[in-house]
């Protein structure tokens, strides 16, 4: 969209695609620690029911990175908006 305007796009939009990509990271991180603790606590024999604390932690990073995303396309929208001809 840059090199369709012929100029760069307001510091927000960057920013906002940044904030997306870092929750997105986020979230890939809960899910191994949830798999890693969840195949330790197989290897000991502990019953199948999972510890609260990985659950809580991955959701809560799922809901932060459903708000990016909306954050993202509305700002990716935004950016379209500016890009087309008048």
């Amino acid at each position: 969209m840059e090199r369709l305007r012929s100029s760069p796009l307001h510091a927000n939009i960057s920013t906002a695609l940044d904030k997306h990509l870092e929750v997105i990271h986020v979230v890939q991180s809960r899910r191994k620690d949830e798999i890693v603790n969840a195949s330790n606590r197989q290897r000991q024999g502990a019953p199948r029911c999972q510890d609260d604390r990985d659950v809580f932690a991955l959701a809560w990073a799922i809901r932060e990175m459903s708000a990016a995303t909306r954050r993202a396309r509305t700002t990716l929208w935004c950016a379209f908006q500016m890009t087309l001809p008048k």
